[in-house]
């Protein structure tokens, strides 16, 4: 266990105007699923078809064309909010049929909701009473093949809830608080995947049930997407992060570096000209062997309140070029001409045709952009 703190430097560089790009490649078709303003959708086989069925807020739809939709349960809402800020696929009870596990900011509890395998609604099941959820994710933190779930409470506890039977959920500790926004990734290269915050990140011990996380603090960071992005982009062995501002302009990428055995960041914009990159997958899009980072702004995030919260729309994929990041455009204009992005999105063959396609949720709209 490393017990010495690494000094954490920001060596910002001036603004650059990103490159854009049309793909000569593929294109995007667009298909709007539902009118609903809920900020998340899961892509989950409900009635074991086959095909991907969408789970968001209230509704699930049908796959694969969603026309038909069947009530899960009237989620709450708490002004322009609903509280079910994520959809992660998770059969918790152990009988065969995909439930989801979500929370919300109001209530500040995490739960999961079950799947009754027919059409009736879910029933409701609390895993733990976290305070205020930003939004959740789940990483496989200790390499098992399962997942863990780690929800984003700002200001509050960073820990992991680990499911050990059906229906049975281990809480453990990482550290006493944490900021807005997430990721997990490995940090300083020890073979052992580390937690990130805006307030810095949490060094992974050996033993994630019984060993002590070391916390490294960070400076310059506020609230974070989720998830933050760890990979080596450089290809020199080292990780890197790919981080958005959540809450005002700006989408960039932070390049490891290491002086004297001290871990350092070098800030490299890649759109600082959009606000609100809340959420983003990084995953191969087009089949080339490559990763895409696909992102978007997240529609009206503090009801409009946020830098740019007014601002058009849109949802992107950048291409990385091995130096910069290109940008794509996949949708983009004023409400109803383009789409944004919520909490939680899905990235996945809706199909079957072997192309990835995008399903996103959000204040704006659920919709569908097929890759054709």
């Amino acid at each position: 266990m490393k017990k010495s703190h690494l000094c954490t430097a920001f060596l910002l560089i001036a603004s650059s105007v990103p490159r854009f790009s049309q793909s000569q490649n593929f294109r995007f078709e667009k298909q709007l699923i539902a009118f609903e303003s809920n900020e998340s959708v899961g892509a989950i086989d409900v009635d074991k078809d086959g095909h991907p069925d969408l789970v968001s807020g209230s509704y699930w739809y049908k796959g694969p064309g969603f026309r038909d939709r069947f009530l899960i349960g009237q989620v709450k809402r708490y002004g322009e909010y609903y509280e079910d800020f994520s959809t992660i696929p998770m059969d918790v009870n152990g009988d065969g049929n995909m439930d989801f596990v979500t929370g919300g900011w109001f209530e500040g509890k995490l739960i999961w909701k079950e799947n009754p395998g027919n059409n009736g609604e879910w029933k409701e099941h609390l895993i733990a009473e976290t305070g205020n959820i930003e939004t959740i994710r789940a990483w496989d933190l200790d390499g098992d093949g399962t997942l863990e779930i780690v929800p984003n409470t700002p200001r509050k506890s960073l820990a992991f809830y680990k499911w050990i039977a059906p229906n049975q959920f281990e809480k453990y500790e990482v550290f006493e608080t944490q900021g807005h926004g997430m990721g997990f990734g490995d940090i300083n290269g020890d073979g052992f995947g580390d937690l990130i915050s805006s307030m810095g990140w949490y060094e992974a011990p050996a033993d994630l049930r019984n060993g002590e996380w070391s916390f490294h603090p960070m400076d310059g960071f506020k609230n974070l997407s989720i998830p933050v992005i760890v990979t080596d982009l450089t290809g020199d062995g080292k990780n890197d992060l790919i981080v958005g501002n959540g809450h005002d302009y700006g989408l960039y990428w932070m390049e490891q570096l290491e002086d004297n055995g001290k871990i350092e960041f070098e800030r490299h914009d890649i759109d600082p000209y959009h606000s609100q990159y809340h959420t983003m997958e990084w995953i191969d899009l087009d089949g080339d062997g490559k990763n895409e980072l696909v992102t978007g702004k997240r529609y009206r995030a503090h009801n409009g309140k946020d830098p740019g919260g007014l601002d058009e729309v849109g949802m992107y994929y950048f291409k990385w070029d091995g130096k910069n990041f290109v940008k794509n455009v996949i949708s983009y204009g004023t409400l109803g001409v383009g789409k944004g992005s919520g909490l939680y999105f899905s990235v996945t063959d809706l199909n079957a045709d072997g192309k990835l396609d995008i399903a996103v949720a959000g204040k704006d709209g659920l919709a569908v952009f097929w890759q054709r």
